[in-house]
Parts: C-alpha cells; structure tokens; sequence
C-alpha cells in the first residue's frame, strides 16, 4: 500500500513541474525587470559623436534588416526556460501566443503578394490594351498608305496619259498644215463641154460621201482643157467650177475647203518623169483632177473621244 502512494506522490509530482516551468518561464519572460535586482546606474559618461562611416554603416545594416512587409524580422526567443527550447508539456494557449506572430506575419505575406498580384494584373492589362491600341494604329496607318500609295499610282497613270496626249498635240499643231493626199479622182470632159456626166456624178459621190463627218481635210479641183492661151484658161476654170457647185450642192462640202484653179492646156508631169530626164505631156480635150488631202486633226479627234481604259489594279 505504502509503495502505491509513492508511486502517485512521484507521478503527480512529474505532472507539477512543467506546469510550474512554464509559468515560470512566462512570467519570466513578460516581466524581465521585476526579477532582476535594481542596480545603480553608472555615471553618464559623454560619448563622442559618431563618425560619417558608422552612421552610412548603422543606416545601412538598420535598412538591410527591414524585411518586404517593412517591418524587421522575427528574432528568436533567448530565454529557453526550465525544458530548454522544446516543452514537452507546453499547453495550447502557450502555443498559440508563441506562433502569433508567426500567423501575423504570414498574414502579412498574403496581403502583400495579392496587392502585388493585382498591380501586377493591372499593369499587365494596359500593357495589352497599349499594345492593342499601338497595332490598331499601325494598321490604319499601313491601310492609309496604301490608298495614297494606289492614289499616287493613278495620278502618275492620268499624268502619263495626259504627258502622251500632249506629245501627240504638239505634234498635230506641229503638222497642222501638212495636209497628205489621200484620194484622188478624175473627170473627163467632151471637147467644148463644161457639163457633167453620170459617171463623173458617181466617181465624186463616192470621194466626197465619207466627209460629212470628217475634219482636217481640203480638196483640191485643177481644171486642164486643150487649146492656147486664155481660151484654154477660161475652159478649164469652167470645168472645175462645175466640179465645185456639185460638191457643194449635193454633199454640202465647205467651200472654203475648196481650193479651184484653172490651169489651162498647162503641161503635166507624166508617169515616167524622172530627175534627170523629166517627161510633160499637154492635155488633149478636157479633164479636172480632184484631189482629197488630209491632216492629223481627224487622228487627234478620234483618239480624244476614245474611252479611257481602267486604270489598272
């Protein structure tokens, strides 16, 4: 009986003294001061001023020791108590105030990693509705280049087109009065006869049909008649006045576009006319040669009323 009360007397006892080391070394530890004798403070002695290397390496170990929260770090506990730094028996509020600061902290931790999260996201997105908005630009501006690129295509398209019609106006005005022949007819008379025939109706129809609607043009009547001197003269300008009043009459051809000569029984150059031998034959009986000459107008008119082709894409 007696060894069953000392064995409960020494297990009791082992119970007692943690709780007793812990409260102990709590209230050790929140009230440093009261266990500590006071002692008499030293005369003050000066101290000297701190020197410029002290103060920048004081400045800098004081902001090397601030942590992100801006706060300085956790320091461990130095007094360890009755079991040292590890209590076996340490009870839940002793845990909770010891890990406090810890959760403190870490809460801390959190806060800040989210706000800088956020800043994160939020910068993160103006730089994509800048980069957005930069090829938006971009492309209106490569979109603008390339009309006025197409607009300065057709100028310089218009600009050739017109650089050629002028060429070819300086040239017409440059030829304006070459005239080229181009048809030639003629009509035989009978001796002492100034009136025309069906068949000398026929050949001028067909020269003189065609220019209703033409320009640039003018017809030359050369009356030819046998005999000598102004009888002869006289004759053939009869011949070729008759020529002119039909072109006139019937095909309403301008008469200032009629240039009429009589040229009597005026010799003619003949076919085999050379330079060096050149040939002439008189008339015999009566005859007009008309000739139809032409410029470069009516080539000018046809390309002006032309369609302009597309311009090319």
């Amino acid at each position: 009986m007696k060894n069953h009360v000392l064995v409960a007397l020494i297990v009791s006892v082992a119970f007692a003294l943690p709780a007793l080391a812990q409260q102990t070394g709590s209230t050790t530890q929140d009230q440093p001061a009261a266990s500590q004798p006071m002692q008499t403070a030293p005369a003050a002695q000066p101290t000297p001023p701190p020197s410029t290397d002290q103060s920048s390496s004081s400045s800098m170990s004081s902001s090397q020791s601030v942590g992100a929260t801006g706060k300085q770090p956790l320091q461990a506990e130095t007094h360890e108590g009755f079991w040292g730094r590890v209590n076996p028996f340490a009870r839940k509020k002793y845990v909770q105030r010891q890990t406090q600061p810890i959760r403190d902290r870490l809460n801390e931790l959190d806060e800040l990693t989210a706000s800088n999260g956020r800043q994160i996201k939020d910068v993160d997105s103006r730089a994509q509705q800048g980069i957005q908005l930069a090829s938006a630009k971009a492309n209106e501006a490569d979109q603008h280049a390339i009309d006025a690129g197409n607009k300065a295509q057709a100028a310089q398209q218009t600009a050739t087109q017109a650089n050629t019609r002028l060429s070819t106006v300086e040239q017409v005005v440059g030829n304006i009065d070459q005239y080229k022949a181009t048809t030639q007819t003629e009509i035989r008379f009978r001796p002492g006869q100034s009136v025309l025939s069906q068949n000398a109706k026929t050949a001028l129809d067909d020269m003189a049909t065609p220019l209703k609607s033409q320009r640039g043009y003018i017809i030359e009547v050369q009356g030819f008649s046998s005999g000598h001197g102004q009888t002869a003269i006289a004759t053939s300008q009869k011949m070729a006045d008759s020529v002119v009043r039909y072109l006139v009459l019937n095909h309403d051809i301008p008469v200032y576009r009629i240039y009429v000569v009589g040229m009597g029984n005026a010799p003619v150059p003949s076919a085999n006319t050379t330079e060096e031998q050149p040939k002439t034959k008189r008339t015999s009986g009566g005859r007009v040669e008309i000739s139809l000459l032409k410029n470069d107008l009516e080539q000018l008119s046809a390309n002006s009323t032309a369609p302009d082709q597309p311009a090319a894409k």
